[in-house]
Parts: C-alpha cells; sequence; structure tokens
C-alpha cells in the first residue's frame, strides 16, 4: 500500500484565516495549542484523523523547537504545500508577535494581565480543550488494555519524575513498547492519510541548510557588531537547540540575552509576563526582545529578524523531518511502534492536562464548574472554540467585577 493517500489541497489563503482566528484565540501554552488544532481539523473540518494527527506532535516532540507551531506548520505543508504551510505560521505568529512589538513599545495590550478576570476565563476553557483532546484521542488511540495502561504509565512518569527531555524519553519509549508488544494488525495502523507535499531530494537540502546556518551563523555573528546578525546567531540557536518548547526556551533565552547585555533583566521579566497573557506561540517572546534589543529607528526590523530566526528550526526540519517520517511509517515494525507512540502522547497530554494547565487554572470551586461548563459547550453543544473563548473570557470577567 502506498504510504500516502491523496489528499484535497486546500488554498493558502484558506490555511491563513483558519489559522488567524486560531492565532487570536489559543490561549493556554503549547499543550492548549494542540488541543485547539485537534478540535479545528480533526473534529470540526476532517482534513486529519486522530492517527495522522498524533504522527505529525509526535514527530514535532522529536525535532527542537516550538512544538505546537511545528504541528501546525506540518498542518499547513501536507495540506496546501510550502504556500500552506507559511500561511499555517504567519495565521498563527503573527497576532501575538505584533502585540508583543506593542508592548515594548511601551502599550500594555493587555490592559494589567496579571490577574485580570477575562485572562483568567481564558485559562479555564484552555482546561477544557485540552481534557477534551485527551479523552477523545485516548478513545481512539488507546482502545485496549496495553496502550491505555501505557498511556496512564507515561503521564505518571512525567508528573511524577519530571526528568529534562521527559516528552522525549516518553515518546520514545512508547515506540520501544509498541515494537515489541503490539503487533500492526492489532494497533490498527494504516499508513498516513495526508500527503507530505515535500520530495526526498528537498528535504535534504532543507537539512543541510539547517546544519549550515546552524555552524555558520556563529562564526558571521563574532567578526561584527552588526545586530541583525547577532540576533540571528542567538535566536536560531536557541530555536535549533530547545526541546519541549514553550517555558523550556525561558532559561536558554536568558543566559543568551541577558549577561551580554541585549537587554536587562527586568525588561526580558517584563516581556515574559505579558507573553503569557496573549494566545499563540510563547516563541514570539522573541518579537518583543528583537524590539528591546535594537537601536532606536530600527525596532521593527530587529524584531522580524528574531522572530525569523527563533522559528528558523520549524521551516527547516518540518519539511525535512516529513517524508522520511511518513516513509518509515509505511513498514510494518514502524505501524506496531507508532501504536505505542501514538499511546505516549495520549499520556502527554493527560500529564500537562494536570499539570501546568489544570493546577494553573482551577483554584477555587467556581473555576471547576466553569471548565465543566466550556467542555459541555465544546463536546456537547459543538459550539465553536472561538465563541467559547469569547464566553470564557467575559464570564471570567463578569465572575471577578462579582468578586467571585
Amino acid at each position: 500500500m502506498s504510504p500516502q493517500r491523496e489528499t484535497e489541497r486546500r488554498s493558502w489563503v484558506e490555511i491563513l484565516l483558519v489559522f488567524l482566528r486560531l492565532g487570536c484565540t489559543s490561549f493556554g501554552g503549547p499543550v492548549a495549542h494542540i488541543g485547539y488544532f485537534r478540535e479545528e481539523f480533526v473534529n470540526r473540518r476532517k482534513w486529519l484523523d486522530d492517527r495522522a494527527y498524533a504522527d505529525m506532535v509526535a514527530l514535532c516532540q522529536f525535532l527542537p523547537g516550538p512544538a505546537s507551531s511545528q504541528v501546525g506548520f506540518s498542518i499547513g505543508l501536507t495540506q496546501g504545500g510550502p504556500l500552506g504551510a507559511l500561511a499555517a505560521w504567519a495565521g498563527f505568529t503573527l497576532p501575538s508577535a505584533i502585540l508583543l512589538v506593542a508592548f515594548a513599545y511601551g502599550v500594555d495590550v493587555a490592559g494589567g494581565a496579571d490577574g485580570a478576570g477575562w485572562l483568567h476565563g481564558l485559562k479555564l476553557v484552555a482546561v477544557a480543550v485540552v481534557a477534551q483532546a485527551a479523552l477523545q484521542m485516548g478513545r481512539s488511540l488507546c482502545p485496549d488494555a496495553p496502550r491505555a495502561t501505557l498511556a496512564v504509565l507515561a503521564a505518571g512518569f512525567l508528573l511524577v519524575a519530571a526528568p529534562a527531555y521527559g516528552q522525549l524519553l516518553v515518546i520514545l519509549a512508547g515506540g520501544i513498547f509498541g515494537l515489541l508488544l503490539l503487533k500492526p494488525d492489532e494497533t490498527g495502523e494504516v499508513p498516513a492519510a495526508y500527503e507530505t507535499r515535500v520530495g526526498p531530494r528537498t528535504a535534504l537540502v532543507m537539512l543541510a541548510l539547517f546544519l549550515v546556518l546552524l555552524a555558520a551563523l556563529p562564526l558571521l555573528a563574532a567578526g561584527t557588531d552588526n545586530i541583525h546578525l547577532r540576533v540571528a546567531d542567538t535566536f536560531y540557536r536557541v530555536g535549533a537547540l530547545v526541546f519541549g518548547g514553550g517555558h523550556v526556551v525561558l532559561p536558554l533565552l536568558e543566559a543568551e540575552i541577558v549577561p551580554p547585555g541585549l537587554v536587562d533583566r527586568d525588561t526580558f521579566l517584563a516581556g515574559y509576563g505579558m507573553a503569557q497573557a496573549i494566545p499563540g506561540p510563547l516563541f514570539t517572546f522573541s518579537a518583543y526582545l528583537g524590539t528591546a534589543a535594537a537601536p532606536e529607528g530600527g525596532e521593527i526590523a530587529v524584531a522580524a529578524t528574531a522572530l525569523i530566526a527563533m522559528f528558523g528550526s520549524t521551516f527547516l526540519l518540518v519539511p525535512a523531518a516529513l517524508p522520511f517520517w511518513v516513509k518509515l511509517r509505511a513498514s510494518s515494525r514502524a505501524q506496531a511502534a507508532l501504536g505505542g507512540v501514538n499511546a505516549a502522547v495520549v499520556g502527554l497530554i493527560l500529564a500537562a492536562l494536570y499539570n501546568p494547565v489544570f493546577i494553573g487554572s482551577v483554584t477555587k470551586p467556581i473555576d471547576f464548574a466553569l471548565v465543566a461548563l466550556a467542555y459541555l459547550a465544546l463536546a456537547i453543544w459543538k459550539l465553536p472554540p472561538w465563541l467559547v473563548v469569547l464566553l470564557g473570557a467575559a464570564i471570567g470577567w463578569g465572575t471577578q467585577a462579582a468578586g467571585l
């Protein structure tokens, strides 16, 4: 059987508009973004099925860089080719990048975000989104006792041990589990139901370019005071070497940005706090730092350099890896391994549902009631996620105003 199934090619405009809405409404961090993507592209639009989607999530956990952005980029690439991939990235990334640049200019875009009721409401909606993703993916990808057990053990390991690169370790362990204990005809695994839209030769060129930039940018930056080269080197290297994305990038960025004097610590922490209060990927924090580090008059250009460099690994590694990932998936042994990998992905989402999504948001009984209401709206009433997000913000603001 062919490793790919011919799928409809979407226009880049359609992809841009869908991801632009997600970029304006996807609060809650990387795991919540994965939940929002699943609701949009698996549940509502049927562009992917759960196995194909879990494949993409698993691949992006193996790659360095911003995992949720890489999942979005993969969806855009498989649905619309290179233009679709760039449209997905732009739609999901630019809203938060623009807000953070505005904040660097001194505009308080969140209106005092620390403790704001509307922000708390958005976090509660994110709990419901991740809970729905964990439950529905669990039903689809963990239909038997061995895989359900693996998912629960993976979640427990991540919550109790929480080692460095724990997500990567769990996915590798899931693959070994599947390879040793599952049979392809028992897993229900089938060849991926999407096209990569990238050939092997292009993939190898992308991988070579990724490695060349990783080696060349430090050399170029060392021999010049050019702010664009310094920023490009710093952010490309951080984006290319961090696994796990999200909050994992904070200490690496601080070590690269604050001691050399590009920005001071207070400026760094102020921007990081604001990045928690806006939708979209946390890696857009790079646009804020580029603005803050730039000489007067060059803020926008340096912010753009920092943003593009930060996502450089996404632009190059996703198309480099995806064709080989899909070909590997076509073998019977790989299908058994991926049965375990997909169960491990469910465990990863289950662990993140508790920490940080649940414990970071649900602090009193009314919070739990609002999470249940948001879940009801999504799973039973079938309201679109963007509407639930708006209602969550309004209810959060109302409960704060009422002193609840």
